[in-house]
Protein backbone atom coordinates (compact mmCIF):
# COMPACT_ATOMS: atom_id res chain seq x y z
CA UNK A 1 0.00 0.00 0.00
CA UNK A 2 1.74 3.13 -0.92
CA UNK A 3 2.65 6.24 1.41
CA UNK A 4 0.04 9.48 1.76
CA UNK A 5 3.65 10.85 0.29
CA UNK A 6 3.26 8.07 -2.25
CA UNK A 7 0.27 9.20 -3.37
CA UNK A 8 0.74 12.78 -3.58
CA UNK A 9 3.87 12.09 -6.13
CA UNK A 10 1.74 9.88 -8.18
CA UNK A 11 -0.97 12.87 -8.15
CA UNK A 12 1.92 15.78 -8.85
CA UNK A 13 2.90 13.52 -11.92
CA UNK A 14 -0.41 13.07 -13.51
CA UNK A 15 -1.63 16.73 -13.01
CA UNK A 16 1.73 17.65 -15.49
CA UNK A 17 0.09 15.09 -17.74
CA UNK A 18 -3.44 16.52 -17.34
CA UNK A 19 -3.13 20.20 -17.87
CA UNK A 20 -1.98 19.33 -21.22
CA UNK A 21 -4.65 17.00 -22.56
CA UNK A 22 -7.16 18.43 -25.19
CA UNK A 23 -10.89 18.75 -23.77
CA UNK A 24 -11.89 15.99 -26.15
CA UNK A 25 -9.93 13.64 -24.04
CA UNK A 26 -11.36 14.61 -20.83
CA UNK A 27 -14.93 14.94 -22.09
CA UNK A 28 -14.38 11.05 -23.59
CA UNK A 29 -13.66 10.39 -20.03
CA UNK A 30 -16.68 11.85 -18.55
CA UNK A 31 -18.96 10.37 -20.33
CA UNK A 32 -16.67 7.38 -19.45
CA UNK A 33 -17.15 7.37 -16.22
CA UNK A 34 -20.85 8.22 -16.08
CA UNK A 35 -21.56 5.54 -18.01
CA UNK A 36 -19.64 3.29 -15.65
CA UNK A 37 -21.27 4.38 -12.77
CA UNK A 38 -24.88 3.02 -14.07
CA UNK A 39 -23.09 -0.23 -15.68
CA UNK A 40 -21.34 -1.15 -12.49
CA UNK A 41 -24.32 0.07 -10.48
CA UNK A 42 -25.35 -3.21 -9.04
CA UNK A 43 -21.81 -3.68 -7.10
CA UNK A 44 -21.92 -0.17 -5.83
CA UNK A 45 -25.44 -0.16 -4.39
CA UNK A 46 -23.94 -3.91 -2.79
CA UNK A 47 -21.34 -1.77 -0.53
CA UNK A 48 -23.50 1.11 -0.01
CA UNK A 49 -25.97 -1.61 1.48
CA UNK A 50 -22.86 -2.23 3.86
CA UNK A 51 -22.10 1.16 4.78
CA UNK A 52 -26.42 1.90 5.14
CA UNK A 53 -26.17 -1.25 7.68
CA UNK A 54 -23.14 -0.58 9.73
CA UNK A 55 -24.62 3.34 9.80
CA UNK A 56 -28.09 1.89 11.32
CA UNK A 57 -25.83 -0.27 13.37
CA UNK A 58 -23.66 2.78 14.74
CA UNK A 59 -27.40 4.81 15.03
CA UNK A 60 -26.11 7.10 12.67
CA UNK A 61 -29.14 9.92 11.84
CA UNK A 62 -31.39 10.10 9.45
CA UNK A 63 -29.82 12.93 8.10
CA UNK A 64 -26.51 10.85 8.32
CA UNK A 65 -28.16 7.95 6.93
CA UNK A 66 -29.82 9.81 3.73
CA UNK A 67 -27.14 11.57 2.85
CA UNK A 68 -24.82 8.40 2.57
CA UNK A 69 -27.23 6.63 0.61
CA UNK A 70 -27.40 5.64 -3.14
CA UNK A 71 -30.06 4.48 -5.19
CA UNK A 72 -30.10 4.01 -8.65
CA UNK A 73 -32.06 7.11 -9.24
CA UNK A 74 -28.93 9.02 -7.41
CA UNK A 75 -26.27 7.16 -9.28
CA UNK A 76 -28.06 7.99 -12.44
CA UNK A 77 -28.12 12.30 -11.01
CA UNK A 78 -24.68 11.69 -10.44
CA UNK A 79 -23.87 10.40 -13.79
CA UNK A 80 -25.82 12.89 -15.41
CA UNK A 81 -23.89 15.63 -13.07
CA UNK A 82 -21.07 14.38 -14.94
CA UNK A 83 -22.12 14.49 -18.59
CA UNK A 84 -23.00 18.01 -17.62
CA UNK A 85 -19.67 18.52 -16.58
CA UNK A 86 -18.39 17.22 -20.13
CA UNK A 87 -20.94 19.69 -21.94
CA UNK A 88 -19.74 22.43 -20.15
CA UNK A 89 -17.04 25.26 -21.71
CA UNK A 90 -13.30 23.99 -20.81
CA UNK A 91 -11.76 26.88 -18.87
CA UNK A 92 -8.17 25.91 -19.21
CA UNK A 93 -6.73 28.01 -21.41
CA UNK A 94 -9.37 30.56 -21.18
CA UNK A 95 -8.85 34.24 -21.76
CA UNK A 96 -9.94 36.16 -18.97
CA UNK A 97 -8.58 39.19 -20.19
CA UNK A 98 -5.19 40.61 -22.40
CA UNK A 99 -4.69 44.15 -23.54
CA UNK A 100 -1.14 45.43 -25.83
CA UNK A 101 1.16 47.94 -24.11
CA UNK A 102 2.23 50.98 -25.42
CA UNK A 103 5.98 49.50 -25.68
CA UNK A 104 4.22 46.44 -27.76
CA UNK A 105 3.99 43.53 -25.55
CA UNK A 106 1.03 41.60 -25.33
CA UNK A 107 0.03 40.19 -22.23
CA UNK A 108 -3.21 37.67 -21.61
CA UNK A 109 -4.40 36.61 -18.07
CA UNK A 110 -4.97 32.76 -18.59
CA UNK A 111 -6.68 30.08 -16.59
CA UNK A 112 -4.39 27.40 -15.60
CA UNK A 113 -5.30 24.00 -13.69
CA UNK A 114 -4.68 23.80 -9.84
CA UNK A 115 -2.26 21.05 -9.99
CA UNK A 116 -3.52 18.63 -6.74
CA UNK A 117 -6.56 19.27 -5.21
CA UNK A 118 -6.79 17.21 -1.62
CA UNK A 119 -10.85 16.26 -0.95
CA UNK A 120 -11.73 15.74 3.22
CA UNK A 121 -14.67 14.84 3.50
CA UNK A 122 -17.81 13.15 5.12
CA UNK A 123 -20.78 10.93 4.76
CA UNK A 124 -21.46 11.42 0.92
CA UNK A 125 -19.97 8.76 -1.45
CA UNK A 126 -21.64 11.70 -4.25
CA UNK A 127 -18.49 14.19 -3.50
CA UNK A 128 -16.14 11.14 -4.95
CA UNK A 129 -17.84 11.36 -8.03
CA UNK A 130 -18.16 15.22 -8.36
CA UNK A 131 -14.70 15.76 -6.81
CA UNK A 132 -12.77 13.75 -9.26
CA UNK A 133 -15.01 14.84 -12.35
CA UNK A 134 -14.82 18.45 -12.05
CA UNK A 135 -11.00 18.07 -10.78
CA UNK A 136 -10.43 16.00 -14.27
CA UNK A 137 -12.08 18.47 -16.69
CA UNK A 138 -10.28 21.44 -14.98
CA UNK A 139 -7.25 20.09 -14.93
CA UNK A 140 -6.21 18.52 -11.79
CA UNK A 141 -6.07 15.63 -10.29
CA UNK A 142 -7.27 14.97 -6.84
CA UNK A 143 -7.05 12.78 -3.73
CA UNK A 144 -10.26 11.72 -2.19
CA UNK A 145 -9.96 10.66 1.30
CA UNK A 146 -13.88 9.99 2.43
CA UNK A 147 -15.00 9.43 5.70
CA UNK A 148 -15.28 6.19 7.34
CA UNK A 149 -18.78 5.74 7.47
CA UNK A 150 -19.03 5.58 3.26
CA UNK A 151 -15.74 3.46 3.20
CA UNK A 152 -17.30 0.55 1.03
CA UNK A 153 -19.01 3.25 -1.45
CA UNK A 154 -16.04 5.29 -1.94
CA UNK A 155 -13.72 2.89 -2.25
CA UNK A 156 -16.31 0.97 -5.16
CA UNK A 157 -17.15 4.64 -6.33
CA UNK A 158 -13.18 5.62 -6.82
CA UNK A 159 -12.44 2.13 -8.28
CA UNK A 160 -15.15 2.09 -11.10
CA UNK A 161 -14.09 5.80 -11.82
CA UNK A 162 -10.68 5.65 -12.23
CA UNK A 163 -10.46 2.48 -14.48
CA UNK A 164 -13.05 4.29 -16.70
CA UNK A 165 -10.86 7.67 -16.80
CA UNK A 166 -7.83 5.64 -17.53
CA UNK A 167 -9.52 3.86 -20.34
CA UNK A 168 -10.51 6.68 -22.00
CA UNK A 169 -6.74 8.27 -21.60
CA UNK A 170 -6.38 9.92 -18.32
CA UNK A 171 -3.41 9.14 -15.93
CA UNK A 172 -3.70 6.48 -13.78
CA UNK A 173 -3.16 8.30 -11.09
CA UNK A 174 -5.12 11.32 -11.53
CA UNK A 175 -8.36 9.96 -9.27
CA UNK A 176 -6.80 8.29 -5.86
CA UNK A 177 -8.68 7.36 -2.99
CA UNK A 178 -6.37 7.35 0.19
CA UNK A 179 -6.76 3.48 1.30
CA UNK A 180 -6.54 3.85 5.09
CA UNK A 181 -8.85 6.19 7.40
CA UNK A 182 -5.97 6.35 10.04
CA UNK A 183 -7.01 10.49 11.38
CA UNK A 184 -2.50 10.27 11.13
CA UNK A 185 -2.96 10.02 7.51
CA UNK A 186 -4.98 13.20 6.91
CA UNK A 187 -2.48 14.99 9.36
CA UNK A 188 0.33 13.67 7.32
CA UNK A 189 -1.04 14.89 3.95
CA UNK A 190 -1.83 18.10 5.36
CA UNK A 191 1.86 19.21 5.64
CA UNK A 192 2.70 18.15 1.89
CA UNK A 193 2.44 21.55 0.82
CA UNK A 194 5.12 21.14 -1.59
CA UNK A 195 2.88 18.40 -3.54
CA UNK A 196 -0.76 19.62 -3.11
CA UNK A 197 -2.13 22.57 -3.84
CA UNK A 198 -5.34 23.08 -2.04
CA UNK A 199 -7.23 21.29 0.27
CA UNK A 200 -11.22 21.34 0.08
CA UNK A 201 -12.88 19.59 3.57
CA UNK A 202 -16.16 19.21 3.68
CA UNK A 203 -18.41 17.71 6.72
CA UNK A 204 -19.11 19.08 10.26
CA UNK A 205 -17.55 22.27 12.02
CA UNK A 206 -15.25 19.44 13.92
CA UNK A 207 -13.52 17.90 10.59
CA UNK A 208 -13.19 21.25 9.07
CA UNK A 209 -11.47 23.00 12.45
CA UNK A 210 -9.18 20.35 12.48
CA UNK A 211 -8.02 21.00 8.63
CA UNK A 212 -7.77 24.30 8.72
CA UNK A 213 -5.66 23.91 12.17
CA UNK A 214 -3.16 21.51 10.93
CA UNK A 215 -2.71 21.66 6.96
CA UNK A 216 0.12 24.30 5.20
CA UNK A 217 -2.02 23.82 2.14
CA UNK A 218 -4.56 26.18 1.26
CA UNK A 219 -8.04 25.28 2.34
CA UNK A 220 -11.03 26.64 1.48
CA UNK A 221 -13.84 25.88 3.71
CA UNK A 222 -17.28 24.63 3.21
CA UNK A 223 -18.77 25.40 6.73
CA UNK A 224 -22.22 24.67 7.96
CA UNK A 225 -25.66 25.91 6.79
CA UNK A 226 -27.23 28.02 9.15
CA UNK A 227 -30.01 29.28 6.94
CA UNK A 228 -32.61 31.99 6.83
CA UNK A 229 -35.85 32.75 5.23
CA UNK A 230 -37.33 36.10 6.01
CA UNK A 231 -40.76 37.07 5.45
CA UNK A 232 -40.91 40.63 4.77
CA UNK A 233 -44.00 42.83 5.95
CA UNK A 234 -44.75 43.41 2.27
CA UNK A 235 -44.96 39.62 1.25
CA UNK A 236 -47.86 37.80 -0.17
CA UNK A 237 -48.89 35.03 1.84
CA UNK A 238 -49.35 32.35 -0.45
CA UNK A 239 -45.83 32.86 -2.00
CA UNK A 240 -43.93 33.19 1.52
CA UNK A 241 -45.37 29.88 2.72
CA UNK A 242 -44.36 27.84 -0.59
CA UNK A 243 -40.98 29.54 -0.35
CA UNK A 244 -40.61 28.87 3.30
CA UNK A 245 -41.57 25.36 3.39
CA UNK A 246 -39.73 24.15 0.22
CA UNK A 247 -36.65 25.62 1.80
CA UNK A 248 -36.92 23.58 4.82
CA UNK A 249 -38.13 20.55 3.40
CA UNK A 250 -37.34 19.99 -0.11
CA UNK A 251 -34.09 18.10 0.71
CA UNK A 252 -33.73 18.84 5.19
CA UNK A 253 -30.27 17.07 5.11
CA UNK A 254 -28.79 19.38 3.04
CA UNK A 255 -26.78 22.16 4.30
CA UNK A 256 -28.92 25.17 1.96
CA UNK A 257 -31.76 23.77 3.65
CA UNK A 258 -33.41 26.59 6.11
CA UNK A 259 -33.37 26.50 9.80
CA UNK A 260 -35.15 29.51 10.99
CA UNK A 261 -37.62 31.83 9.35
CA UNK A 262 -37.68 34.98 10.94
CA UNK A 263 -41.60 36.62 9.85
CA UNK A 264 -42.35 40.54 10.25
CA UNK A 265 -45.04 41.23 12.84
CA UNK A 266 -47.25 42.90 10.28
CA UNK A 267 -47.35 39.45 8.92
CA UNK A 268 -48.49 37.29 12.30
CA UNK A 269 -52.08 36.68 10.95
CA UNK A 270 -50.01 34.16 8.41
CA UNK A 271 -48.59 31.87 10.74
CA UNK A 272 -51.36 30.02 11.44
CA UNK A 273 -51.16 28.87 7.21
CA UNK A 274 -47.10 28.85 7.54
CA UNK A 275 -47.15 26.41 10.64
CA UNK A 276 -50.08 24.15 8.86
CA UNK A 277 -47.95 23.64 5.51
CA UNK A 278 -44.72 22.80 7.43
CA UNK A 279 -47.08 20.09 9.31
CA UNK A 280 -48.37 19.05 5.89
CA UNK A 281 -44.81 18.07 5.56
CA UNK A 282 -44.11 16.32 8.90
CA UNK A 283 -41.92 19.59 10.38
CA UNK A 284 -41.46 19.37 14.06
CA UNK A 285 -42.21 23.89 14.64
CA UNK A 286 -40.74 25.73 17.19
CA UNK A 287 -41.74 28.89 17.80
CA UNK A 288 -40.60 32.26 19.83
CA UNK A 289 -43.58 33.14 22.53
CA UNK A 290 -45.50 35.16 20.01
CA UNK A 291 -45.51 32.46 17.48
CA UNK A 292 -46.99 30.40 19.95
CA UNK A 293 -49.66 33.06 20.31
CA UNK A 294 -50.73 32.16 16.86
CA UNK A 295 -50.46 28.69 17.47
CA UNK A 296 -51.36 27.52 20.87
CA UNK A 297 -49.32 24.01 20.50
CA UNK A 298 -45.58 25.06 19.01
CA UNK A 299 -42.65 23.66 20.86
CA UNK A 300 -41.19 26.90 22.99
CA UNK A 301 -37.92 27.84 21.33
CA UNK A 302 -34.90 27.91 23.57
CA UNK A 303 -31.77 30.41 23.06
CA UNK A 304 -29.77 27.41 21.46
CA UNK A 305 -32.10 26.58 18.79
CA UNK A 306 -31.29 29.90 16.65
CA UNK A 307 -27.58 28.67 16.38
CA UNK A 308 -28.80 24.76 15.57
CA UNK A 309 -28.46 23.56 12.16
CA UNK A 310 -30.83 20.74 12.67
CA UNK A 311 -30.46 19.11 8.94
CA UNK A 312 -33.78 17.74 10.07
CA UNK A 313 -37.28 18.31 9.80
CA UNK A 314 -37.26 20.64 12.33
CA UNK A 315 -37.60 24.48 11.95
CA UNK A 316 -37.74 27.26 14.53
CA UNK A 317 -39.47 30.92 14.07
CA UNK A 318 -39.09 34.10 15.47
CA UNK A 319 -41.21 37.11 15.12
CA UNK A 320 -38.93 40.68 14.43
CA UNK A 321 -41.14 43.72 14.39
CA UNK A 322 -38.37 45.15 11.49
CA UNK A 323 -36.23 44.44 8.65
CA UNK A 324 -33.39 45.86 11.34
CA UNK A 325 -34.36 42.87 13.56
CA UNK A 326 -34.06 40.40 11.24
CA UNK A 327 -31.20 41.63 9.80
CA UNK A 328 -29.35 41.62 13.28
CA UNK A 329 -30.67 38.12 13.85
CA UNK A 330 -28.83 36.71 10.60
CA UNK A 331 -25.67 39.06 11.07
CA UNK A 332 -25.34 37.43 14.90
CA UNK A 333 -26.40 33.50 14.00
CA UNK A 334 -25.68 32.97 9.88
CA UNK A 335 -23.08 30.78 8.69
CA UNK A 336 -22.76 32.77 5.75
CA UNK A 337 -24.24 30.40 3.17
CA UNK A 338 -27.47 31.30 1.88
CA UNK A 339 -30.68 33.66 3.19
CA UNK A 340 -33.98 34.78 1.52
CA UNK A 341 -36.51 37.20 1.72
CA UNK A 342 -40.06 36.92 0.21
CA UNK A 343 -41.26 39.82 -0.30
CA UNK A 344 -43.46 42.15 -3.27
CA UNK A 345 -41.79 45.42 -2.04
CA UNK A 346 -38.65 46.02 -4.54
CA UNK A 347 -37.35 48.61 -1.86
CA UNK A 348 -36.88 45.88 0.97
CA UNK A 349 -35.62 43.30 -1.55
CA UNK A 350 -33.31 45.39 -2.67
CA UNK A 351 -32.54 46.61 1.02
CA UNK A 352 -32.13 43.15 1.98
CA UNK A 353 -29.66 41.85 -0.44
CA UNK A 354 -27.42 44.68 -0.03
CA UNK A 355 -26.83 44.27 3.78
CA UNK A 356 -27.01 40.58 3.82
CA UNK A 357 -23.33 39.36 3.71
CA UNK A 358 -23.71 35.41 2.87
CA UNK A 359 -22.28 33.94 -0.58
CA UNK A 360 -25.97 33.52 -1.39
CA UNK A 361 -28.93 35.90 -1.27
CA UNK A 362 -32.80 35.13 -3.08
CA UNK A 363 -35.62 37.37 -3.44
CA UNK A 364 -38.70 35.14 -3.28
CA UNK A 365 -37.29 31.67 -4.26
CA UNK A 366 -36.05 28.80 -2.25
CA UNK A 367 -32.44 28.62 -0.24
CA UNK A 368 -32.48 25.15 -2.09
CA UNK A 369 -31.38 26.22 -5.52
CA UNK A 370 -27.64 27.21 -3.86
CA UNK A 371 -26.24 24.00 -5.71
CA UNK A 372 -23.51 24.06 -8.90
CA UNK A 373 -25.96 22.31 -10.83
CA UNK A 374 -28.81 24.37 -10.09
CA UNK A 375 -26.37 27.77 -11.10
CA UNK A 376 -25.92 26.05 -14.07
CA UNK A 377 -22.33 25.56 -13.14
CA UNK A 378 -22.62 21.47 -13.29
CA UNK A 379 -21.69 19.56 -10.83
CA UNK A 380 -19.86 20.85 -7.52
CA UNK A 381 -17.01 20.68 -5.39
CA UNK A 382 -18.71 22.10 -2.40
CA UNK A 383 -20.16 25.60 -1.38
CA UNK A 384 -17.28 27.58 0.11
CA UNK A 385 -18.62 30.27 2.77
CA UNK A 386 -14.80 31.99 2.46
CA UNK A 387 -15.10 35.87 1.84
CA UNK A 388 -12.05 35.88 -0.52
CA UNK A 389 -12.67 34.70 -3.75
CA UNK A 390 -13.98 31.60 -4.92
CA UNK A 391 -17.30 31.95 -3.03
CA UNK A 392 -20.46 30.01 -2.86
CA UNK A 393 -20.56 27.10 -4.98
CA UNK A 394 -17.54 26.19 -6.46
CA UNK A 395 -17.25 24.45 -10.29
CA UNK A 396 -15.13 24.36 -12.96
CA UNK A 397 -13.95 27.85 -13.14
CA UNK A 398 -13.81 28.70 -9.43
CA UNK A 399 -11.44 25.28 -9.63
CA UNK A 400 -8.72 26.97 -11.88
CA UNK A 401 -5.94 29.54 -10.89
CA UNK A 402 -4.63 31.93 -13.56
CA UNK A 403 -1.53 32.65 -14.98
CA UNK A 404 -0.24 36.03 -17.47
CA UNK A 405 1.42 34.98 -20.73
CA UNK A 406 3.34 38.07 -22.38
CA UNK A 407 4.14 38.14 -25.89
CA UNK A 408 7.08 39.73 -27.10
CA UNK A 409 9.84 40.36 -30.58
CA UNK A 410 12.86 40.11 -28.46
CA UNK A 411 11.76 43.07 -25.94
CA UNK A 412 14.39 43.88 -23.42
CA UNK A 413 13.67 46.57 -20.49
CA UNK A 414 15.49 48.84 -20.32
Amino acid sequence: MDSITQIAEKARRASYELSTLSTQTKNDALHAMADALQSESALILTENEKDLNAGRARDLSKAMLDRLELSEDRLAGIADGLRDVAALSDPVGETIRGWKNPNGLEIQQVRTPLGVIAMVYESRPNVTADAAGLAMKAGSACILRGGSEAVHSNRVLADVLSRAATGAGIPASAIQLVPTQEHEVVTEMLQLNHLIDLVIPRGGERLIDMVVENSKIPVIKHFRGMVHVYIDEHADDEKAVAVAVNSKTQRPSTCNSCETILVHANKMGMIPSLVAGLRDKDVEVRGDERVQSAVADVTPTTDEDWSTEYLDLIVSIRVVDTMDAALDHIREYSSGLAESIVTEDYGSGRRFHLAVDSAAVYINASTRFTDGAEFGLGAEIGITTDKIFPRGPMGLRELTSSKYVIFGDGHIRG
